[in-house]
């Protein structure tokens, strides 16, 4: 357990790794996210529980795994699924306020539907929804307070309807309004105002804070500034070496998304230049987070917080021929950002597997709180300390159940392999040391049997330690071996089966 410390939390959303120098692009300016990644922990194996906003939003709020809180997809598609956190469940803010901690939000919740930060006893203003509300009027007031220009876009970048009706997705446009009056810079204006409050709370009464951060962006449509839309040339983006994506082996649902998307719509050229707006929006936040990091130092309490920044997801960009995030569990959007500088802590890069619902655990270890019995992450500290923790998890399991296409999947992740569990489609296994790109799927070659029956056995267990009931697909679909749960009362036990 830690001294009581401040944390101003800085998220992104569908946010890829390799979109940052300390993930090893080296083209992209990130000047802020650099100075967090060379002066704390930089986890090269960072990942999300799942692939969708709100499921993974909740699992950081709860430190649960999503089948454990229960919001399995967003509330725009939720199908009838449960939209709210349910009450019972201690979330983040409950210990911290309880410890007397300042706790506040600004930007981007999407946590459950109807219910925003104040539900939750924090400070901070509810901008609902999955993409930029350009028409809340909080932020319509802001605009017209600092005699700032309207949103407005133009030379958009429409994809194309599979079903032959004309424009498809928005994808990026550029936006008709100065930097200063961007959205973004509205998030980064609400949270400079809470950490200036809260700093002076501090000096007052020595309550500390936990402050949130959260953009919307560089979720996809792209609605960025001149400045950075044109940014980065074109000519300098390396397109993934996973567009060479066939799609043959792998579960067909990856094939329809893709013509949901209509990424193939666009050619090489077209692509690298979404790609460089992409890379745009991406410094454009940067320069947000420095804003934030310089008021840190001008208001004297850089020493007394720690900084976590981290995104919900990951983003395809035109990887295996998709776009956005969805029905395929590769590295692009499970993989995410994750660096935490910690005062007094060593610069340093970690290669333990690692995860949003670790952060629960971590903030309230560096709030000095007593951990929650129930969180299923464990807290970040003794890595963020330089310490050697042999008992650490050797693999991650992930979980996914459905985004525009109701698709239930499961990942178990380990240092070389990743098995996908598709109840009701083609199985996946990948060979990351030979094939990181993920293009081809050993799930039924022989040389890979031992290593997938191995695998599958592992994953069944996690799942039925969680009481997923994906483990009852694994029982009489795939290898489990002599682990198998037993069948219902045990009343197959007590019948003999026909010679």
């Amino acid at each position: 357990m830690t001294e009581r410390m401040n944390v101003l939390f800085l998220m992104t959303d569908q946010h890829r790794t390799d979109t940052l120098p300390c993930y090893g692009n080296t083209v992209i300016h990130t000047p802020n996210l650099d100075r967090i990644a060379q002066s704390g922990t930089c986890f090269e194996r960072f990942f999300t529980p799942t692939a969708i906003c709100t499921p993974a939003r909740a699992s950081l709020f709860t430190g649960l795994h999503p089948y454990r809180h229960g919001l399995f997809v967003n509330p725009e598609r939720s199908g009838g699924a449960q939209v709210e956190i349910p009450e019972d469940l201690t979330v983040l803010s409950n210990p911290l306020q309880d410890a007397g901690y300042r706790v506040g939000h600004a930007g981007k919740w999407h946590i459950g539907r109807d219910r925003g930060p104040e539900f939750y006893g924090m400070d901070g203003v509810h901008l609902p929804g999955a993409l930029n509300p350009f028409d809340h009027p909080t932020y319509q007031q802001w605009l017209a307070d600092n005699d700032f220009p309207p949103f407005s876009a133009s030379d958009a970048i429409f994809g194309v309807a599979e079903n032959g009706s004309g424009r498809g997705h928005l994808l990026a446009g550029r936006l008709n309004q100065p930097e200063e009056a961007t959205m973004e810079r509205f998030i980064t204006s609400q949270a400079l105002d809470l950490l200036r409050q809260y700093a002076e709370r501090g000096r007052t009464d020595g309550s500390p804070f936990w402050l949130t951060s959260s953009w919307f962006g560089p979720h996809l449509p792209y609605l960025i500034p001149s400045k950075y839309f044109d940014m980065y040339d074109p000519a300098l983006v390396e397109l993934p070496a996973s567009m060479a994506e066939t799609f043959d082996g792998k579960p067909p649902i990856q094939r329809r998304y893709s013509e949901y998307w209509s990424t193939d719509a666009f050619d090489a050229d077209q692509w690298r230049k979404l790609i460089a707006v992409y890379w745009g929006y991406v410094t454009m936040i940067d320069n947000c987070i420095g804003i934030l990091l310089d008021e840190l130092e001008t208001l004297g309490i850089e020493d007394s917080t720690a900084v976590i920044f981290t995104a919900d997801h990951g983003e395809f960009t035109g990887a295996h021929r998709l776009n956005d995030k969805g029905p395929a569990m590769y590295e692009d959007i499970y993989r995410i950002p994750g660096l935490i500088h910690v005062p007094g802590k060593p610069a340093q890069r970690r290669r333990e597997f690692a995860s949003l619902v670790d952060l629960a655990p971590t903030i309230l270890d560096l709030a000095g709180v007593e951990p929650v019995e129930a969180h299923d992450g464990r807290s970040l500290v003794p890595i963020l300390s330089g310490d050697d923790v042999p008992d650490w998890r050797q693999q991650l399991v992930a979980e996914f159940h459905g985004h525009h296409f109701p698709h239930s999947q499961r990942m178990l992740r380990e240092d070389r392999y990743k098995l996908v569990y598709n109840p009701e489609s083609t199985n996946e296994l990948y060979d990351l040391e030979i094939d990181p790109h993920e293009l081809h799927n050993v799930f039924t070659a022989p040389s890979y049997r031992s290593v997938r029956q191995d695998m599958e056995l592992r994953l069944y267990r996690e799942l039925v330690q969680r009481d997923d009931p994906a483990s009852a697909w694994m029982t009489y679909m795939t290898y489990v071996g002599e682990d198998r749960a037993p069948d219902v009362d045990g009343v197959a036990d007590q019948v003999t089966p026909k010679s």
